[in-house]
């Protein structure tokens, strides 16, 4: 969602710490190495971190387009996301998105385990009674694409730099949304 529906804001290193996390591993990866409790205190105050984030959110270019395109052809389509379901929300709101998902198609870190596991993939699969060969994963990051590549589906990688250092990992590499179309 973050830096593929919307445009990036997270400084994942200033909120490492924030946090108090260490720098070189993911943030959900070091939260769950810690003591219940602390897992909780963490995650409250990542949770309102991301919320503060999610009220500027802005969607990215292209995405109204292909969001439109694809609900015109009665595309089912989710979200897999590490963020909160509350924060996902917010920023589905905030970008003026909301439209577009069924909320019971947005996977969170409360609904699945996190990306790169393809938990979320299968399970909306499942909900969807979708086959492989016609699902598709969207992502900016490795974890994105390692979780498509792990559930054994098309990957679509999407860096508006066009740098694409995670290309290796992607079927296809845009830098805007809304160029899937050309796919």
């Amino acid at each position: 969602m973050d830096g593929t529906l919307t445009i990036a804001l997270h400084d994942f290193q200033a909120i490492k710490f924030e946090l108090g996390l260490p720098p070189n591993e993911d943030i959900l990866s070091s939260l769950s190495k810690l003591s219940p409790i602390e897992q909780i205190k963490k995650h409250t105050q990542l949770n309102k971190i991301e919320l503060e984030i999610a009220k500027r959110a802005v969607e990215s270019p292209g995405t109204s387009k292909l969001l439109n395109e694809l609900s015109l052809k009665s595309y089912t389509m989710g979200i897999l996301t590490r963020n909160s379901f509350q924060n996902s929300l917010e920023t589905l709101k905030g970008a003026n998105l909301i439209h577009f998902f069924e909320p019971n198609f947005i996977f969170c870190r409360e609904k699945a385990i996190p990306k790169p596991n393809p938990d979320g993939i299968f399970q909306l699969m499942k909900v969807w009674d979708a086959k492989k060969e016609n699902t598709i994963i969207v992502g900016d990051y490795r974890f994105d694409l390692e979780a498509g590549r792990a559930a054994g589906i098309d990957t679509i990688y999407i860096d508006p730099t066009g740098e694409f250092p995670y290309k290796n990992l992607a079927d296809h590499s845009v830098k805007s949304l809304d160029s899937i179309l050309e796919i």
